[in-house]
């Protein structure tokens, strides 16, 4: 892609995806009402004059480059920042105010476990299970919505409850393989949302070590990298997180944005698991026990979450 100034105007290339492919090209003109206050470059590779850094300086436009993960590489405005300072002020005034910061998390967690009820009445066989499961939901966002909860860390400890509950209700799903290769024992029925790679003494969701947690896991990274990239664009501060706290400058907004999606994942990729055979030549099985997808299903399984 490019960016040059023509005559007095902005002119932005767009760059190549695929094959065969049309360059789209746009022309911002200096003082027009419909000029961007913010331009953002997704990742890719190019070419851009000082002069299209002076040309947004002087119109008040920030350019922005972020990475294929979300990841702000660099920033090019007069203030040296490409947010929007009103969303900015409200994500601060949010952390700010304890009550504020209750209602943004009533609302987000109870969004999220409604999705998740959907999730287990649409895509787990029923089991008594599930019917606790879903209980326990049910009771959770009768709580949330009463205003039951006095703080933050309170809406967390029910979260992960239910958390608890309803990844104990997908237990005895099944994958269909090919029958070519062998399949690993643990790969056949999913046992546990935590890995049982390593160790296995202290539990975590990071290195999976069942194929539907490495499908899960792929496709939260996918999903959340693309509320970040758009919140970023929107100009939030991704660090400011409200219900999750920024730690070492990680992407606590985005932490937030992707609680209620998480239900929309689980259920894209239940169904994906559901109607799919698998080879075991889709996972690949590390030395330490992790698994991990193919490059091939890691396409597949990202272009559920686009």
């Amino acid at each position: 892609m490019s960016l040059r100034v023509e005559s007095g105007a902005l002119v932005i290339r767009d760059g190549f995806t695929h094959y065969p492919q049309q360059q789209a090209k746009h022309r911002l003109y200096p003082g027009h009402r419909d000029t961007p206050t913010r331009i953002i470059v997704l990742d890719g590779s190019g070419t851009l004059s000082f002069a299209v850094i002076s040309w947004c300086t002087e119109q008040g436009v920030a350019l922005a480059r972020v990475s294929w993960t979300g990841e702000v590489a660099a920033i090019a405005s007069g203030t040296g920042f490409a947010g929007d300072p009103a969303k900015i002020e409200w994500q601060n005034r949010m952390r700010a105010s304890e009550p504020d910061r209750l209602t943004f998390a009533t609302d987000l967690i109870a969004r999220k476990l409604n999705g998740c009820v959907a999730v287990l009445a649409d895509h787990v066989p029923a089991s008594r299970k599930r019917d606790l499961a879903v209980a326990k939901h049910d009771a959770a966002i009768g709580d949330l919505r009463a205003g039951r909860f006095a703080t933050v860390n309170d809406i967390r400890g029910i979260e992960g409850q239910c958390a608890s509950c309803y990844f104990l209700a997908w237990e005895g799903l099944e994958l269909s393989w090919t029958g070519r290769g062998d399949v690993p024992p643990n790969w056949q029925r999913f046992e546990t949302r935590s890995s049982l790679a390593k160790s296995g003494l202290k539990p975590t969701n990071y290195a999976a070590s069942h194929p539907i947690n490495a499908m899960l896991n792929y496709a939260y990274a996918v999903r959340q990298c693309g509320l970040q990239i758009q919140a970023i664009a929107e100009g939030y501060d991704i660090r400011l997180g409200i219900f999750h706290h920024g730690k070492k400058g990680n992407a606590a907004y985005a932490f937030d944005l992707i609680e209620p999606e998480r239900p929309k994942v689980d259920a894209a990729v239940l169904a994906f698991a559901a109607s799919r055979q698998f080879a075991v030549a889709d996972f690949i099985l590390r030395k330490d026990g992790v698994c991990r997808l193919s490059p091939q299903l890691a396409r597949a399984v990202a272009q559920l979450v686009v």
